[in-house]
């Protein structure tokens, strides 16, 4: 009975210990979840804008071509036969585009 009581006072005498769990479940999802997120988009904004005429590139949608024309917001890819199509820039995709060598 005495060991119960020195017990329930040890924990009710350190509330920090109860929140610990928690804290570090943030700390994990931030470091495996969030950050590699805002890096993948930081990564992605900089390679859009760092795109220029005849760059070829892949959309979300799959579509190979080269840029042929850019404007702000929009870009225009020349596709197999000479078909142009108008873009926005952020249906690029970063991965596909650098696997066919930008």
């Amino acid at each position: 009975m005495m060991l119960n009581s020195i017990l329930l006072q040890a924990t009710a005498a350190n509330p920090i210990m109860q929140f610990l769990p928690i804290v570090l479940i943030i700390v994990v999802f931030y470091f495996f979840m969030i950050r590699p997120q805002m890096k993948k988009a930081k990564d992605h904004k900089k390679f859009i804008e760092e795109l220029k005429k005849a760059d070829k590139v892949v959309t979300s949608a799959g579509i190979h071509g080269k840029i042929v024309d850019m404007n702000e917001t929009t870009f225009v890819i020349e596709v197999e036969g000479g078909t142009k199509i108008r873009f926005d820039k952020s249906a690029v995709s970063l991965d596909a585009s650098k696997a066919i060598g930008k």
